[in-house]
């Protein structure tokens, strides 16, 4: 493993492996210390990374400035390492704060591990992707991310292979040096949508690298029975070229930190080089805390398979390759744990202070105005909201709600004020989580006049079929953006004739 850490595609000193192993533990400290915020009843479900840590590590080494993303809610470390996300948001968003400062990916309206960056600015203008690391917004089914993948990677080879789009618009692609990262789940690989898309990179001869999280289970169902043969790099054996091109296969174990920076620098290398797709496989990962919160995978999981997961878990066998090879020593590692959980620990606590420090104020708001009703029943709410130990915006808004129905029938300064309070309320939460469904640029399509057909005397009468014809020549003389794709397009194969 010593020689694996230097060849012609990278070069790792002492203090980055150093830095590595201290992200990892952070990251494994935060995927169990946000367990327990859940079990504590602070957060209402969390999903999380542990097991998939230093593989993420070493893709993430792999990944530049204009590279996309498109993954799952296991790539906490990838999204901290390469500096998308960060351990305060990553609590922020599991207990859902809405506050975009705080939040960023989704501002509390997704769920943990669901992560994003912004690529569009306060004036909803495109961002220079080429400057920054990008990551494609998370949905939880493969149906969502994978074909998005495909299409990142698509824009690639065609800012590559197209002259026009060069200077279409600034900021997107330089050359099409750019590389589409996904990652995916081993049971998520039996997913139509997964060989949907992998034949399409296979077709297309995209860059795209996909990795396969591999750790045995689909929740609680084991790989044998999700995955011919148990594996899906044997599964695509047939994918891989010959005198043919295909998608190269990489095998790496999700233990082995130095073959996983090898393999990932060797890899995306030439998926960025020679646009030609590859999937790597991480073998023999684990799942220390099971899939989620909701349940537990001692349930399930065999007493050899257990044991086999603590033999196997990657951070520790991170720490003990540390050891063994004289990078640093165990009392070293040891103050450098501690001061990583407890940075862990403190980010958490400012997050959840940040996330209930603006709810408590409009609690007390709430409360206040609920004081000053003289009736035993909405006094009993009123005492409840003030003492919950948790307080949501929910709470706030169901307690006052709930007055409000106390005080039916009843004009009182006190109700007036009340009601006030909840339509207030509604309307800003109706901003804060349901606003910006639809862009709210200039540029929205909701922006764009309608303009009325002119007809005249002299109009001829002809098919809808020629009116798309047409319509689809004078988009594509106007603007070289604007690409088809499919079956059906073709000149002579089109069903409708409409290209």
């Amino acid at each position: 493993m010593a020689k694996a850490l230097r060849n012609s595609k990278f070069s790792l000193t002492a203090e980055a492996i150093i830095a590595d192993y201290r992200l990892a533990y952070s990251s494994r400290r935060a995927s169990v210390i946000g367990r327990a915020e859940v079990l504590r009843g602070n957060a209402t479900f969390g999903i999380f990374g542990d097991g998939k840590e230093v593989a993420q590590i070493a893709m993430a080494k792999a990944f530049r400035p204009g590279d996309w993303r498109a993954g799952y809610y296991r790539d906490q470390t990838f999204m901290w390492a390469t500096r998308m996300s960060n351990v305060r948001d990553f609590f922020a968003q599991l207990y859902g704060n809405a506050n975009l400062e705080a939040e960023p990916a989704s501002g509390g309206r997704q769920m943990g591990n669901h992560f994003a960056t912004r690529f569009l600015d306060e004036r909803g203008e495109f961002a220079r992707s080429i400057d920054i690391p990008n990551s494609s917004a998370d949905v939880s089914n493969v149906a969502g991310w994978m074909p998005r993948l495909v299409g990142l990677a698509y824009a690639s080879k065609l800012y590559r292979e197209n002259p026009q789009l060069k200077t279409a618009q600034d900021g997107f692609s330089v050359n099409g040096n750019e590389v589409a990262f996904g990652t995916i789940g081993d049971a998520a690989t039996s997913e139509g949508l997964f060989w949907e898309s992998i034949n399409a990179a296979g077709v297309l001869q995209i860059p795209m690298a996909m990795s396969v999280w591999d750790d045995g289970y689909g929740i609680s169902v084991p790989i044998t029975a999700e995955t011919t043969k148990a594996s899906i790099s044997d599964a695509l054996r047939g994918f891989m070229p010959d005198d043919r091109p295909g998608i190269d296969i990489h095998v790496v174990r999700g233990w082995d930190y130095g073959a996983l920076v090898e393999t990932y620098a060797n890899a995306i290398d030439k998926v960025r080089r020679e646009q030609k797709p590859a999937l790597i496989h991480v073998t023999e990962m684990t799942q220390p805390q099971g899939h989620s919160t909701s349940g537990s995978h001692e349930r399930y999981k065999s007493k050899e398979r257990l044991r086999f997961e603590r033999e196997y878990d990657c951070v520790a066998r991170m720490r003990d390759w540390i050891i063994e090879f004289g990078v640093a020593s165990e009392s070293q590692l040891e103050g450098w744990e501690a001061a990583d959980k407890e940075a862990v620990e403190a980010a958490r606590d400012l997050a959840w202070e940040a996330f209930q420090s603006p709810i408590r104020t409009e609690r007390d708001r709430a409360v206040a105005i609920l004081r000053r009703v003289d009736m035993p029943e909405v006094a009993e709410i009123t005492n409840s909201l003030d003492e919950a130990r948790k307080v949501t915006r929910s709470l706030v808004m169901s307690s006052a709600s709930r007055a409000l129905h106390q005080l039916r029938g009843i004009e009182s300064p006190a109700r007036a004020e009340l009601a006030k309070f909840v339509a207030e309320y509604r309307r800003v939460n109706d901003e804060r989580y349901n606003s910006y469904l639809y862009s709210r640029s200039p540029d929205s399509p909701l922006n764009v006049p309608a303009v009325p057909a002119v007809y005249s005397e002299q109009s001829p009468l002809v098919d809808g079929r020629q009116v798309l014809v047409r319509n689809f020549d004078a988009n594509f003389a106007r603007d070289p953006r604007i690409f088809v794709i499919g079956e059906d397009v073709g000149r002579l194969g089109d069903v409708n004739l409409v290209f």
